[in-house]
């Protein structure tokens, strides 16, 4: 199983309990897949660096995930069809970035238990 981080902008317009089902709706596609996602991170509404499809704000969410290699063209097909997303990107992680994550991974469980 490969590391990814799969970073996605939502349509900013949707409600929070929309943004959470659109978040739902992906985390259970990549479970279906065969994913097991490691870690949510939601930066909320943003403004974007430049104009895309006439958007100038986005609601950003990053996924962290490990699956087979397969995921990918599923994944890059899902959204493509899957109106409320207007950008993604899916990066294979390589082995420093691997390690890293799971040091700040030992590193947040620690904190928790403190």
């Amino acid at each position: 199983m490969n590391y990814y981080e799969n970073f996605v902008l939502i349509e900013p317009s949707l409600p929070d309990e929309e943004i959470d089902q659109v978040s739902n709706k992906i985390q259970e596609q990549i479970k279906k897949e065969g994913g097991e996602i490691i870690r949510e991170d939601r930066w909320g509404r943003r403004k974007l660096a430049y104009e895309l499809n006439k958007r100038t704000q986005g609601y950003y969410i990053l996924y962290t995930f490990k699956a087979p290699p397969e995921i990918v063209k599923k994944m890059e097909t899902f959204y493509k069809v899957f109106d409320p997303v207007f950008k993604f990107m899916i990066i294979k992680l390589r082995k420093k970035e691997i390690e890293a994550l799971q040091e700040q991974l030992k590193g947040t469980t620690t904190e928790k238990e403190a």
